[in-house]
């Protein structure tokens, strides 16, 4: 029994032995055949031949989907090579058939040695072209990127903010990824053009190690970009591409270049910044466009009221066609914060402000430029400096290498009194905009308001450089040289310089009147002002200040009681009025008590003066703080209080902050030299004070 137990078995077993026994001969034809050699001669070729075509054909301007056409062509054709090289043999002699070759012959041999060599020769490329690409310092290392204004191509010129829009958009989304530094936008726009072409020494001026470049074609509702990314080390191209997409579509495009860049510089996303970067802004074309050109005017380098309203305009029309436009609803808070913080500080525009942000906040919770622009309510509106603190951190955690938040820190420890950690948070902002007016203009005022005069002649003459054409920043700058040395050579060779008609928000007049009061050119002053056609000027700070005010002041000046007095009622209403209207602003508060003070109203002036300072303590804010200190100090003086005014300037000497481009500036030369200190200029008190070093 057991063996025919055993008999049973043996019919299976056979069987199994027997097809062991053909799939041993079937794989041994196979390398027989060279089909295995075949296999990876084929793979490594056809990588080869992907990685050139994904390096090459963005440079020709080949669509896109030809690197996907090669890949499937590539995959396709893999089943008939291992077909052919099964059936025909490469020999010395030729092309044969397999089967009429014998298992082992010297021709078989060759044929084996010439696809090992092959293969070979190929693994060797492969490999050292992959060493070479893992190995370059740009990609393990230095992950620093600049992206500069992308060349328009467009056939209607009025298209040019279209390309800058691209290419801000693409800069603002890198921004967002940690391991990357990018270089901020106001640092890469000076380097537009042909003259740009000097590649190694943009990325050391801007300290980038790799740059992104390229142009933008808008044609109807088609929007063509070109871009390619270069190590500035070498002029090596590490990577570039070509997209053709209509105007619709293209609203995502800026995240996937993002992605496409990060992935070229070998930088890994986490999760929530492949989030962040992937979102798209709008599916809203036109509320696009009108983003697209808001944005120009928001980052003018001059900062000038027409420019924030057009942009706050626009941002209005780019949310009222989408309301879902969170990044719109973010940037036009932004710009109202900025119109409340500069020009108008109204309870509407504070309102308005809140309101743009919580929805912005509300669409998109983890939106850099969202939080950044709570807390620019915060900061601005209501001078709640640690809440605004929290969201810019928020805002910098989301967005790494966003300059203006890292600016935003700095600029709120200097209002906390922290000079010198202000000084050092932008100098490091420096690092992420170099080229940046906003960035070193005020690295500028943090080293005038300590009064390190060396140090700020450095930056002032950087400033210069950085922005020859822009006026209201040449005129800044050359203030130092008068706060520093008491003259105003530097002021009047930039003046000077001045096209005729060119005076934005009238601080072309304003500089020229007040260097004519500060050289006591009373006549000249009035003339200034009266060939001027604007009937208000940007001198005083919070408000606009009326032709008839700084008429006042030179006739004032020059003793024409009568006429002052004229002049200065006739802005008395409108100084009023700033206060009934910001009842809480503390700069209209010290504006109206010095006007009131010029009127030989004592009483209201003093009144205002003190005010100004109860609203805005040096305790709760060590700039604005200080400067309603000069205000109340100048008010003294010219009220005949000088037991009061002499010890409070005397402070003011070593107070930081205590400084500005404008007559109630207390700096040694501001004392020596303005009218407006004239009545305290007999007394020995004040002598000893201006005869001392600062």
């Amino acid at each position: 029994m057991r063996s025919g137990k055993l008999g049973r078995a043996s019919a299976p077993t056979a069987r199994a032995g027997e097809q062991t026994l053909k799939t041993r001969k079937f794989l041994a034809e196979l390398k027989r055949r060279n089909v295995y050699r075949a296999a990876v001669g084929y793979a490594a070729v056809a990588w080869l031949l992907i990685q050139v075509a994904t390096q090459t054909l963005p440079f020709f301007e080949a669509p896109t989907w030809m690197v996907r056409v090669i890949i499937v062509v590539l995959l396709a054709g893999f089943p008939f090579a291992m077909a052919w090289a099964w059936m025909f043999e490469l020999t010395g002699a030729g092309i044969v058939r397999s089967e009429e070759m014998p298992a082992e012959t010297e021709a078989s041999r060759w044929t084996g040695r010439k696809i090992d060599f092959i293969i070979i020769a190929v693994l060797v490329l492969a490999v050292g072209a992959l060493l070479f690409d893992r190995m370059r310092p740009n990609v393990s290392a230095d992950k620093s990127i600049a992206v500069l204004p992308f060349e328009d191509m467009s056939a209607e010129k009025g298209n040019a903010f279209f390309a800058d829009g691209i290419q801000d958009d693409i800069l603002t989304s890198l921004a967002r990824i940690g391991r990357l530094k990018v270089i901020s936008r106001t640092s890469v726009m000076s380097y537009r053009g042909a003259e740009r072409r000097n590649l190694r020494e943009i990325g050391r001026n801007l300290g980038a190690r790799t740059i992104l470049e390229g142009s933008v074609r808008r044609i109807a509702d088609r929007v063509v970009v070109n871009v390619q990314l270069i190590d500035t080390s070498n002029d090596h191209h590490l990577w570039a591409q070509r997209y053709d997409r209509k105007l619709s579509d293209a609203l995502g495009l800026q995240g996937e270049l993002a992605s496409e860049i990060a992935e070229a510089l070998r930088a890994t996303l986490t999760p929530e910044e492949k989030t962040r970067v992937g979102t798209k802004p709008t599916e809203n074309a036109d509320a696009y466009v009108f983003y697209l050109r808001a944005r120009q005017y928001e980052l003018s380098p001059d900062t000038l009221l027409q420019d924030y309203r057009v942009a706050e305009q626009l941002y209005a029309q780019a949310v009222a066609l989408d309301p879902a436009f969170a990044l719109a609803h973010a940037r036009l808070a932004t710009t109202r914060a900025a119109i409340f913080h500069y020009y108008e500080p109204l309870e509407s525009w504070k309102t308005k402000v809140l309101a743009s942000s919580q929805e912005a906040l509300r669409l998109q919770p983890n939106l850099s430029e969202a939080h950044g622009a709570l807390g620019f309510y915060y900061y601005w509106t209501e001078r709640d400096y640690e809440r605004a603190l929290a969201e810019f951190s928020t805002a910098q955690r989301l967005s790494p290498s966003d300059a203006s938040m890292a600016s935003a820190i700095a600029a709120i420890r200097r209002r906390q009194g922290e000079w010198t950690e202000a000084a050092e948070l932008y100098e490091r902002a420096a690092a992420l905009d170099p080229q940046s007016l906003n960035v070193i203009r005020n690295l500028l005022y943090t080293k005038t308001g300590m009064r390190d005069w060396p140090a700020a002649a450095r930056i002032a003459e950087r400033l210069r450089r950085l922005a020859p054409d822009a006026v209201n920043t040449q005129i800044q700058a050359a203030y130092i040289e008068f706060a520093s040395k008491g003259s105003t050579t530097a002021l009047k060779a930039v003046l000077d310089g001045v096209s005729a008609g060119v005076d934005p928000d009238g601080s072309v007049t304003a500089a020229r009147w007040d260097v004519c009061m500060i050289e006591r050119n009373y006549a000249g002053a009035e003339a200034v002002v009266a060939q001027s056609p604007l009937e208000e000027f940007s001198y005083l700070n919070a408000q606009s200040t009326p032709k008839s005010y700084l008429e006042g002041c030179a006739a004032f000046a020059r003793g024409d009681s009568a006429m002052a007095s004229a002049k200065f009622t006739a802005a008395l209403a409108k100084f009023e009025a700033a206060v009934a209207e910001s009842p809480e602003g503390a700069e209209r508060h010290a504006n109206l008590g010095l006007l009131y003070a010029f009127l030989g109203r004592k009483e209201e002036a003093v009144s205002e003066g003190r005010r100004a300072v109860v609203l805005m303590p040096e305790s709760k804010d060590a700039v604005d703080g200080a400067i309603m200190n000069c205000f109340l100090a100048l008010i003294y003086a010219r009220t005949g209080e000088a037991d009061l005014a002499l010890p409070l300037i005397g402070r003011l000497l070593k107070t930081n902050g205590a400084t500005d481009s404008t007559f109630y500036s207390v700096t040694i030369n501001d004392l020596r030299k303005r009218w407006i200190w004239d009545p305290l200029r007999d007394d020995p008190r004040f002598q000893d004070l201006i005869a001392r070093d600062e």
